[in-house]
């Protein structure tokens, strides 16, 4: 999978990205050439060509416009239809220096500002095509234009506007280079970033796919083996009845039925999740239901449990692999705790209007990687695999929520597992 753009192609984010930027350099420069027009026209009294220059400027504005309804719309906007905005842009700017002067109008450099808006976004064929019109547009106007009229002598002459114009176009290129082009090449960057964390997203769920497949099949081959120990146990403890060998059989036969149980809760979990149907439950039940199975797999934690007003009447439909995720976040809460000499972990909940959050805090020392954080398979523990923060953040994912960690002063992390509390509203928070 290649999600990383190349230089010399245009996604459609980068086209719609350069005609909104068109659009409002549009709204600029028709605003500007207007004022332009009646500061010349009636400020200097020269006879300029006024109804031609006010049709175009007009014209200019109908097709801006045009330009932001267009941009309302869903479809996506093509390197093309980008490149036509900017054909029109072009036409209209000759135009308009047509009527005022052709090449010796001091405005005429801004027909380089499309080729510049253009090589930032396009590809490198619609590029050299805008390049071509521009510069078609430049030579034509070498011969064809109307003169500008000149000014009193006593007011200057020709040379102090000529001046003066160059001096406006320069801060125009200017402030166009120092605001629009930096605020397309940020956007640019920020749709690159995106493209690449869900790249790593992609990679990530891939693994855990995988993983997926290999449990499912190890799960069916255990099936057959658990039974068979299962029933030797139960064998062998009624074969046996003195104490201290009885009561480790009965530990060993309480674990062999807290495995099949695992099994049997899987195929469960997977039926469910074939069929789409998550469970509803009171908020507060699906806490304590998490609760009640993190003691199983660690009775030698002290987990403290905090209930925000509404959990016990709030209703949650909890996807199956949600359970797990809090587990997971409860589990490495719990190793850092432990590793800082504390056997204490909080969880709590609050409830909101259509959001439930849940809060996981542990009393270690901190580490490297951020519990919040990491997408990918990566862990601070010595024997750890990565996997359950993994499966947290995907889960969050899937589930339209998010997960965050904030680090605490008195030390340790704050995890927030934020979800819809109904499964309509996974589709962001």
């Amino acid at each position: 999978m290649n999600a990383l753009v190349s230089p010399r192609k245009a996604t459609p984010h980068h086209a719609r990205e350069l005609t909104e930027t068109l659009a409002w350099l549009r709204l600029c420069a028709v605003s500007g050439q207007a004022l332009t027009v009646a500061v010349v026209a009636f400020a200097f009294r020269l006879p300029i060509p006024l109804l031609p220059l006010a049709g175009g400027i007009a014209a200019l504005a109908a097709f801006g416009a045009f330009a932001f309804w267009r941009l309302r719309q869903p479809w996506p906007v093509s390197a093309a239809e980008a490149f036509g905005h900017i054909a029109v842009d072009i036409g209209v700017l000759a135009f308009l220096l047509y009527c005022s002067g052709g090449v010796t109008n001091p405005f005429v450099s801004l027909l380089v500002m499309p080729i510049a808006l253009a090589a930032a976004a396009l590809p490198r064929r619609h590029v050299m095509a805008v390049a071509l019109l521009a510069s078609a547009a430049y030579l034509a106007l070498i011969p064809w234009h109307l003169p500008l009229p000149s000014l009193p002598s006593a007011a200057g002459g020709n040379f102090n506007l000529h001046v003066v114009g160059m001096a406006i176009n320069f801060g125009v290129i200017a402030a166009v280079l120092a605001f629009f082009i930096s605020r397309l090449a940020r956007a640019l960057r920020e749709r690159e970033a995106q493209i690449q964390r869900e790249h790593e997203r992609a990679l990530r769920d891939e693994g855990i796919l995988a993983i997926a497949t290999q449990a499912a099949g190890t799960a069916h081959e255990l099936n057959t083996p658990l039974s068979t120990i299962r029933t030797l146990l139960g064998e062998l403890r009624r074969e046996r009845t003195d104490g201290a060998l009885a009561g480790d059989l009965d530990l060993l036969i309480g674990q062999a039925d807290r495995c099949r149980d695992i099994l049997r809760e899987l195929v469960a979990i997977g039926r469910r999740q074939l069929a789409g149907t998550p469970r509803k439950m009171p908020l507060a039940e699906f806490v304590r239901d998490c609760e009640s199975h993190f003691h199983l797999l660690r009775p030698e934690v002290e987990l403290r449990t905090s209930m925000g007003e509404g959990a016990e009447v709030r209703i949650i439909e909890a996807e199956p692999n949600l359970r797990h995720a809090v587990i997971n976040l409860l589990s490495n809460a719990a190793d850092a705790s432990l590793a800082a000499g504390s056997s204490v972990i909080e969880l709590g909940v609050v409830a909101g209007r259509r959001v439930a959050e849940v809060f996981v805090r542990d009393h270690g020392k901190g580490s490297s990687i951020a519990p919040g954080t990491g997408t990918a398979f990566q862990t601070s523990k010595q024997h750890g695999l990565g996997l359950g923060l993994a499966l947290a953040h995907a889960t969050a994912e899937r589930l339209g929520g998010d997960l965050s960690a904030e680090a605490l002063a008195d030390g340790g992390w704050l995890q927030r597992l934020r979800v819809p509390l109904s499964a309509a509203d996974n589709r962001g928070l």
